[in-house]
Protein backbone atom coordinates (compact mmCIF):
# COMPACT_ATOMS: atom_id res chain seq x y z
CA UNK A 1 0.00 0.00 0.00
CA UNK A 2 1.16 3.07 -0.91
CA UNK A 3 1.96 5.66 2.35
CA UNK A 4 1.16 9.55 2.33
CA UNK A 5 4.27 11.47 1.35
CA UNK A 6 3.01 14.69 0.93
CA UNK A 7 2.02 17.63 4.04
CA UNK A 8 -1.32 18.43 5.19
CA UNK A 9 0.68 22.33 4.71
CA UNK A 10 -2.50 24.31 4.10
CA UNK A 11 -4.99 21.92 6.80
CA UNK A 12 -7.83 20.45 5.98
CA UNK A 13 -9.23 23.71 5.33
CA UNK A 14 -8.37 23.47 1.78
CA UNK A 15 -11.99 21.66 1.34
CA UNK A 16 -13.75 24.84 2.50
CA UNK A 17 -12.20 27.26 0.11
CA UNK A 18 -12.53 25.57 -3.12
CA UNK A 19 -9.80 22.96 -3.04
CA UNK A 20 -11.61 19.90 -3.45
CA UNK A 21 -11.03 18.35 -6.43
CA UNK A 22 -6.84 19.44 -5.60
CA UNK A 23 -7.48 17.27 -2.47
CA UNK A 24 -9.09 13.99 -3.53
CA UNK A 25 -5.91 14.14 -6.13
CA UNK A 26 -3.65 13.79 -2.95
CA UNK A 27 -5.77 11.54 -1.42
CA UNK A 28 -3.79 8.26 -0.81
CA UNK A 29 -4.92 4.90 0.17
CA UNK A 30 -4.48 3.77 4.04
CA UNK A 31 -5.43 0.78 6.09
CA UNK A 32 -7.77 2.26 8.88
CA UNK A 33 -9.52 0.53 11.88
CA UNK A 34 -12.46 2.00 12.77
CA UNK A 35 -12.97 1.27 16.43
CA UNK A 36 -16.73 1.41 17.39
CA UNK A 37 -19.20 -0.31 19.49
CA UNK A 38 -17.08 -1.49 23.16
CA UNK A 39 -18.68 -1.60 26.49
CA UNK A 40 -20.61 1.51 27.78
CA UNK A 41 -23.90 2.81 28.29
CA UNK A 42 -23.48 4.33 24.66
CA UNK A 43 -22.66 1.38 22.88
CA UNK A 44 -25.55 1.48 19.84
CA UNK A 45 -24.98 5.06 19.24
CA UNK A 46 -21.36 4.73 18.47
CA UNK A 47 -22.17 1.75 16.61
CA UNK A 48 -24.28 3.83 14.89
CA UNK A 49 -21.12 6.52 14.83
CA UNK A 50 -18.78 4.03 13.08
CA UNK A 51 -20.89 2.38 10.55
CA UNK A 52 -21.16 6.20 9.42
CA UNK A 53 -17.33 7.19 9.31
CA UNK A 54 -16.67 3.14 7.97
CA UNK A 55 -18.64 3.65 5.04
CA UNK A 56 -17.54 7.32 4.47
CA UNK A 57 -13.82 6.53 4.72
CA UNK A 58 -14.70 3.50 2.10
CA UNK A 59 -16.14 6.00 -0.14
CA UNK A 60 -12.56 7.52 -0.31
CA UNK A 61 -10.89 4.65 -1.04
CA UNK A 62 -9.25 3.13 2.35
CA UNK A 63 -9.32 0.16 3.59
CA UNK A 64 -11.43 -0.01 6.49
CA UNK A 65 -11.80 -2.57 9.16
CA UNK A 66 -14.52 -2.27 11.55
CA UNK A 67 -13.27 -3.26 14.96
CA UNK A 68 -15.44 -3.97 18.22
CA UNK A 69 -13.62 -3.74 21.53
CA UNK A 70 -16.36 -5.28 23.59
CA UNK A 71 -13.50 -6.81 26.16
CA UNK A 72 -9.69 -6.62 26.29
CA UNK A 73 -8.98 -9.09 23.86
CA UNK A 74 -8.97 -7.05 20.65
CA UNK A 75 -6.13 -6.98 18.60
CA UNK A 76 -5.05 -4.36 15.46
CA UNK A 77 -4.62 -5.61 12.51
CA UNK A 78 -0.93 -5.82 12.09
CA UNK A 79 -0.83 -3.08 8.90
CA UNK A 80 -2.65 -0.37 10.57
CA UNK A 81 -1.77 3.18 9.37
CA UNK A 82 -4.18 4.54 11.79
CA UNK A 83 -7.23 4.30 14.03
CA UNK A 84 -10.36 6.23 13.83
CA UNK A 85 -11.92 6.54 17.14
CA UNK A 86 -15.58 6.16 17.01
CA UNK A 87 -16.45 4.88 20.45
CA UNK A 88 -18.65 6.84 23.20
CA UNK A 89 -18.64 6.86 27.31
CA UNK A 90 -16.24 4.92 29.44
CA UNK A 91 -13.37 3.04 27.85
CA UNK A 92 -13.30 4.73 24.17
CA UNK A 93 -14.18 8.46 25.90
CA UNK A 94 -12.31 8.47 28.76
CA UNK A 95 -8.56 8.17 28.02
CA UNK A 96 -8.38 4.36 28.53
CA UNK A 97 -8.27 3.39 24.74
CA UNK A 98 -5.73 6.12 24.23
CA UNK A 99 -3.22 5.15 26.68
CA UNK A 100 -3.26 1.70 25.09
CA UNK A 101 -3.11 2.86 21.38
CA UNK A 102 -0.30 5.33 22.99
CA UNK A 103 1.60 2.05 24.08
CA UNK A 104 1.15 -0.10 20.94
CA UNK A 105 2.68 3.21 19.41
CA UNK A 106 -0.52 3.73 16.82
CA UNK A 107 -1.76 6.76 15.67
CA UNK A 108 -5.20 7.57 16.31
CA UNK A 109 -7.86 10.36 15.91
CA UNK A 110 -9.08 12.59 18.48
CA UNK A 111 -7.61 14.09 21.60
CA UNK A 112 -4.74 12.40 23.84
CA UNK A 113 -5.52 10.10 27.03
CA UNK A 114 -4.71 13.00 29.37
CA UNK A 115 -7.28 15.64 28.02
CA UNK A 116 -10.13 12.74 27.50
CA UNK A 117 -9.80 11.66 30.93
CA UNK A 118 -10.13 15.18 32.15
CA UNK A 119 -13.01 16.55 29.73
CA UNK A 120 -14.56 12.72 30.46
CA UNK A 121 -14.82 13.86 34.10
CA UNK A 122 -17.37 16.64 34.58
CA UNK A 123 -16.03 17.86 37.43
CA UNK A 124 -12.60 17.99 36.49
CA UNK A 125 -14.01 20.12 32.92
CA UNK A 126 -15.57 22.28 35.34
CA UNK A 127 -12.63 22.98 37.55
CA UNK A 128 -10.21 23.24 34.45
CA UNK A 129 -12.90 26.01 32.73
CA UNK A 130 -12.80 27.79 36.02
CA UNK A 131 -8.86 27.84 36.40
CA UNK A 132 -8.95 29.16 32.72
CA UNK A 133 -11.18 31.76 33.42
CA UNK A 134 -13.95 30.11 30.91
CA UNK A 135 -17.86 30.83 32.32
CA UNK A 136 -19.52 27.47 33.44
CA UNK A 137 -22.79 27.15 35.80
CA UNK A 138 -21.83 26.84 39.47
CA UNK A 139 -22.16 23.44 40.77
CA UNK A 140 -21.35 20.58 43.07
CA UNK A 141 -20.57 17.24 43.37
CA UNK A 142 -22.18 14.54 45.16
CA UNK A 143 -21.24 10.70 46.22
CA UNK A 144 -24.01 9.44 48.03
CA UNK A 145 -27.56 8.83 46.82
CA UNK A 146 -28.88 9.95 50.35
CA UNK A 147 -27.29 13.51 49.71
CA UNK A 148 -30.20 16.42 50.94
CA UNK A 149 -31.12 19.05 48.09
CA UNK A 150 -28.30 21.45 48.48
CA UNK A 151 -29.08 25.11 50.81
CA UNK A 152 -29.53 27.89 49.16
CA UNK A 153 -29.59 26.72 46.21
CA UNK A 154 -32.51 27.64 43.94
CA UNK A 155 -34.76 25.34 41.31
CA UNK A 156 -34.29 24.20 38.51
CA UNK A 157 -31.47 22.28 39.41
CA UNK A 158 -29.95 19.49 36.77
CA UNK A 159 -28.26 16.40 37.93
CA UNK A 160 -25.88 13.97 35.78
CA UNK A 161 -23.56 11.24 36.50
CA UNK A 162 -20.20 12.79 36.01
CA UNK A 163 -18.67 10.24 34.15
CA UNK A 164 -20.92 9.55 31.38
CA UNK A 165 -21.80 11.23 27.96
CA UNK A 166 -25.09 11.70 25.51
CA UNK A 167 -27.03 12.70 28.11
CA UNK A 168 -27.29 9.16 29.80
CA UNK A 169 -28.43 9.50 33.58
CA UNK A 170 -29.48 13.42 32.63
CA UNK A 171 -32.17 14.52 35.42
CA UNK A 172 -34.24 17.52 36.26
CA UNK A 173 -35.27 19.21 39.98
CA UNK A 174 -37.57 21.04 38.64
CA UNK A 175 -39.54 20.90 42.07
CA UNK A 176 -38.25 19.80 45.49
CA UNK A 177 -40.10 16.37 45.35
CA UNK A 178 -37.85 15.46 42.59
CA UNK A 179 -34.68 15.52 43.72
CA UNK A 180 -34.66 12.31 45.60
CA UNK A 181 -35.67 10.27 41.99
CA UNK A 182 -32.93 12.50 40.53
CA UNK A 183 -30.60 11.06 42.22
CA UNK A 184 -31.30 7.59 42.04
CA UNK A 185 -31.72 7.70 38.54
CA UNK A 186 -28.66 9.38 37.96
CA UNK A 187 -26.76 7.00 40.93
CA UNK A 188 -27.27 4.25 38.04
CA UNK A 189 -24.45 5.39 35.82
CA UNK A 190 -21.75 6.08 38.09
CA UNK A 191 -20.47 7.00 41.63
CA UNK A 192 -20.19 10.48 41.81
CA UNK A 193 -23.22 12.64 40.38
CA UNK A 194 -22.51 16.65 39.07
CA UNK A 195 -25.40 19.08 40.79
CA UNK A 196 -25.66 22.16 38.92
CA UNK A 197 -27.84 24.97 38.62
CA UNK A 198 -29.92 25.09 35.04
CA UNK A 199 -29.20 27.74 32.97
CA UNK A 200 -32.03 29.36 31.51
CA UNK A 201 -31.37 30.47 27.53
CA UNK A 202 -31.01 29.27 24.58
CA UNK A 203 -29.04 25.95 23.76
CA UNK A 204 -25.85 25.46 21.33
CA UNK A 205 -23.29 23.66 20.48
CA UNK A 206 -19.87 24.25 18.95
CA UNK A 207 -17.19 22.23 16.95
CA UNK A 208 -13.55 22.46 17.34
CA UNK A 209 -11.65 20.94 14.37
CA UNK A 210 -7.78 21.64 13.64
CA UNK A 211 -7.76 24.55 16.11
CA UNK A 212 -10.60 26.57 14.58
CA UNK A 213 -14.13 27.04 15.50
CA UNK A 214 -17.02 26.12 13.37
CA UNK A 215 -20.29 27.64 12.94
CA UNK A 216 -22.46 27.69 16.11
CA UNK A 217 -25.44 25.21 15.96
CA UNK A 218 -28.83 26.02 17.80
CA UNK A 219 -30.53 23.00 19.76
CA UNK A 220 -33.90 23.35 19.61
CA UNK A 221 -36.18 20.49 20.68
CA UNK A 222 -39.34 20.07 19.55
CA UNK A 223 -40.70 18.96 22.78
CA UNK A 224 -38.81 18.65 26.34
CA UNK A 225 -34.82 18.97 26.83
CA UNK A 226 -32.36 17.50 24.56
CA UNK A 227 -31.94 14.02 26.21
CA UNK A 228 -30.63 11.18 24.85
CA UNK A 229 -34.16 10.51 22.73
CA UNK A 230 -34.12 13.58 21.01
CA UNK A 231 -30.59 13.51 20.57
CA UNK A 232 -30.78 10.39 18.33
CA UNK A 233 -34.30 10.22 17.00
CA UNK A 234 -34.39 11.36 13.74
CA UNK A 235 -36.99 14.44 13.10
CA UNK A 236 -37.34 15.20 17.54
CA UNK A 237 -35.01 17.89 17.75
CA UNK A 238 -34.89 21.51 15.29
CA UNK A 239 -31.15 22.61 14.30
CA UNK A 240 -29.91 25.88 13.52
CA UNK A 241 -26.57 26.44 11.94
CA UNK A 242 -25.06 28.98 11.92
CA UNK A 243 -27.16 30.56 14.38
CA UNK A 244 -28.96 33.51 14.83
CA UNK A 245 -26.69 35.34 17.06
CA UNK A 246 -25.34 38.51 16.01
CA UNK A 247 -21.47 38.94 15.79
CA UNK A 248 -20.52 40.17 19.17
CA UNK A 249 -22.68 37.28 21.03
CA UNK A 250 -21.27 34.71 17.96
CA UNK A 251 -17.80 35.76 19.27
CA UNK A 252 -18.21 35.27 22.82
CA UNK A 253 -20.04 31.87 22.39
CA UNK A 254 -17.16 30.86 20.27
CA UNK A 255 -14.17 31.89 22.29
CA UNK A 256 -15.97 30.02 25.45
CA UNK A 257 -15.66 26.93 23.66
CA UNK A 258 -12.33 27.68 22.60
CA UNK A 259 -11.22 28.72 25.82
CA UNK A 260 -12.77 24.97 27.38
CA UNK A 261 -11.23 23.44 24.42
CA UNK A 262 -7.80 24.32 25.51
CA UNK A 263 -8.69 24.08 29.24
CA UNK A 264 -9.24 20.36 29.18
CA UNK A 265 -5.51 19.93 26.90
CA UNK A 266 -7.94 19.43 23.75
CA UNK A 267 -6.09 18.67 20.48
CA UNK A 268 -7.65 18.22 16.84
CA UNK A 269 -11.21 18.21 17.38
CA UNK A 270 -14.00 17.77 20.18
CA UNK A 271 -17.76 19.26 20.47
CA UNK A 272 -18.57 21.88 23.44
CA UNK A 273 -21.87 22.31 24.30
CA UNK A 274 -22.48 26.03 25.32
CA UNK A 275 -26.06 27.50 27.13
CA UNK A 276 -26.39 31.32 26.31
CA UNK A 277 -28.13 33.39 28.71
CA UNK A 278 -30.76 36.27 27.75
CA UNK A 279 -28.19 38.61 27.88
CA UNK A 280 -25.72 36.54 25.49
CA UNK A 281 -23.37 35.38 27.97
CA UNK A 282 -22.22 32.32 27.24
CA UNK A 283 -21.97 29.58 30.18
CA UNK A 284 -19.83 25.82 29.09
CA UNK A 285 -21.50 22.97 30.05
CA UNK A 286 -19.17 20.19 28.76
CA UNK A 287 -16.49 19.12 26.01
CA UNK A 288 -17.15 16.02 24.22
CA UNK A 289 -13.81 14.60 22.94
CA UNK A 290 -15.32 12.10 20.59
CA UNK A 291 -18.42 13.53 19.74
CA UNK A 292 -21.34 11.33 17.93
CA UNK A 293 -20.95 10.78 14.28
CA UNK A 294 -24.38 9.68 13.45
CA UNK A 295 -26.90 10.82 10.70
CA UNK A 296 -28.16 13.22 13.72
CA UNK A 297 -24.84 14.00 15.25
CA UNK A 298 -23.96 17.95 15.88
CA UNK A 299 -20.34 17.82 14.51
CA UNK A 300 -21.09 17.16 11.04
CA UNK A 301 -23.87 19.12 11.09
CA UNK A 302 -21.23 22.04 11.81
CA UNK A 303 -18.72 21.12 9.54
CA UNK A 304 -21.21 21.24 6.87
CA UNK A 305 -21.70 24.56 7.62
CA UNK A 306 -18.08 25.30 7.29
CA UNK A 307 -18.16 23.80 3.71
CA UNK A 308 -17.09 20.02 4.59
CA UNK A 309 -19.02 17.15 3.77
CA UNK A 310 -18.95 14.13 6.01
CA UNK A 311 -16.56 12.36 4.07
CA UNK A 312 -13.92 14.90 4.05
CA UNK A 313 -14.24 15.55 7.88
CA UNK A 314 -13.82 11.80 8.51
CA UNK A 315 -10.84 12.30 5.96
CA UNK A 316 -9.34 15.32 7.88
CA UNK A 317 -9.74 14.07 11.07
CA UNK A 318 -7.25 11.39 9.36
CA UNK A 319 -4.90 13.81 8.00
CA UNK A 320 -4.82 14.95 11.89
CA UNK A 321 -3.73 11.99 13.42
CA UNK A 322 -1.36 11.80 10.94
CA UNK A 323 0.18 14.75 10.76
CA UNK A 324 0.48 14.78 14.59
CA UNK A 325 2.19 11.00 14.50
CA UNK A 326 4.38 12.53 11.54
CA UNK A 327 3.74 9.74 9.52
CA UNK A 328 3.30 12.34 6.35
CA UNK A 329 6.48 13.63 5.86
Amino acid sequence: MERRTWRLGVGCWLLAVGGYRLFRQMIKLLNIVVMLGGPSAEREVSLRSGAAVASALRSLGHEVVELDPRDENWVLPPDTDVVFLALHGTYGEDGTVQQELDELGVAYTGCDAEASRIAFDKVLTKQSCIEAGVPTAKFIMVNSPQTPLPKKWQLPLVVKPSRQGSSVGLQFVERVEDWQNALTEAFKFGPEVLVEEKIIGRETTLGILDGKVLPVVEVRPKSGSYDYKNKYTAGNTEYFCPADFDAATTKRIQDAALGAFKAVGGRDYARVDVMVRADGSPVVLEVNTLPGMTETSLLPKAAAAAGLSYADLCQCMIELALEREAVLV
